[in-house]
């Protein structure tokens, strides 16, 4: 690999490592051609017992930080493959672990760690709303011991490979609350049971390889019981599920930018033009080097942000960067990798068009460039607010 091999969590790289080596290119480009889901992929995770990696021990899991579940999701990428297919079972585990209950945890962690249950998905974002999720639509409304669902939601992936899912409502209208923030709950939603009593799923074909849908709700009745913590409160508690996400998906930036790196150095040093190898031109060397500082600088952000989580302190200002600082670097090594293959960059047989609209996603989700710009100068910098 370029550059220096990374010596912490050896064992975990490695243990990644050997499972990765079971999938190689061929996998993930048969799949992506399909546009299917990677299922031998993630069983082979899951039996390993990584998907787990969160859950504590005391519910069959490993016990593990979010520190080693980046490091998962950062070799899988790494290794030419896309967690894009697993992560959320990472970050929505968080929300579960901190603010479920007790009954909650025993019901649900011991048989996600067997690998019996998926938690892969989390229903936030709506389409006339987007990042403003405290003005979000959805509302659950309390009737006895159940509450009723009706709304709308807009990119929620992995819904049809998952059993379980997150899902981010209104419980107190928006006009009574004092903070906006107030009056959102969290509910865990079974997906099977809520797809044949009022919950419509429809797929959104989209250009990565990446499974996403619209969700229409209608009446949806879930037990009360399923409710995450206090009514109301559930604004703060998917933000730990969201800040985990930020420093996973910078993980997972960053295991792209290394592929690309990796892939077109060994590149340029054999690529002969005009009588020499094209890595001897600075023009070349220069974006590649440039590219790699990025990846390696938005690392340390990536630890600084996953140390801050794991310790329970703040860590959105951190999370935030690492993954603005991570998603611009694996697009300027891919920017890198492609031009500097021409036009074999754009063959299938490469995989670097591939991961080049793979890595493109993260300039845009899960929080788009501009909002965390947006959220240093205001939180941070104490700048006015611009919207």
């Amino acid at each position: 690999m370029a550059g220096p091999a990374p010596t912490d969590y050896i064992e975990i790289r490695d243990g990644i490592r050997a499972i990765c080596a079971e999938f190689p290119d061929e996998y993930h480009r048969k799949i992506d051609a399909e546009r299917a889901y990677p299922e031998a992929f993630v069983d082979a995770l899951t039996r390993a017992g990584w998907m787990a990696a969160l859950i504590p021990e005391e519910y069959g899991g490993s016990g593990l930080g979010l520190s080693e579940a980046s490091v998962i999701m950062e070799e899988i990428n790494r290794s030419g493959g896309n967690s894009g297919a697993c992560h959320g079972q990472m970050y929505n585990m968080n929300t579960l672990l901190r603010h479920g209950s007790e009954a909650q945890r025993r019901a649900y962690l011991p048989r996600i760690a067997a690998g019996e249950l998926r938690l892969q998905s989390m229903g936030v974002t709506e389409p006339t709303t987007g990042t403003d999720t405290t003005k979000l639509k959805t509302t659950a409304v309390r009737k006895n011991d159940r509450y009723v669902i009706n709304g709308q939601k807009v990119w929620i992936s992995r819904v049809q490979h998952s059993d379980l899912m997150l899902l981010l409502a209104r419980t107190t209208p928006l006009s009574q609350v004092k903070k906006k923030s107030q009056g959102l709950s969290v509910f865990l939603v079974d997906i099977k049971d809520a797809m044949q009593n009022g919950m419509t799923v429809k797929p959104i074909a989209n250009m990565v390889n990446h499974e996403t849908n619209e969700l229409f709700f209608d009446n949806l009745e879930i037990p009360a019981e399923n409710l995450i913590g206090q009514e109301g409160e559930g604004f703060k508690y998917i933000m730990t599920g969201l800040n985990a996400e930020r420093a996973l998906i910078a993980a997972e930036c960053i295991g792209d930018g290394y592929w690309f790196i990796d892939r077109v150095t060994a590149y340029a040093k054999e690529r002969q033009v005009f009588g020499r190898p094209i890595g001897q031109n600075q023009g070349v060397q220069f974006p590649i080097a440039e590219a790699y500082i990025e990846i390696c600088a938005a690392d340390l952000m990536r630890w600084k942000a996953c140390d801050l989580f794991d310790s329970g302190a703040p860590c959105g200002t951190e999370a935030n960067m690492a993954k603005l600082l991570a998603a611009k670097a694996s697009w300027e090594a891919a920017n890198a990798c492609i031009q500097f293959h021409g036009g074999f960059g754009f063959a299938n047989e490469y995989d670097i068009e591939r991961k080049f609209r793979e890595t493109r996603l993260y300039q845009v989700a899960p929080i788009s460039t501009n909002l965390i710009l947006s959220y240093v100068a205001e939180h941070v910098l104490d700048l006015p607010r611009s919207f």
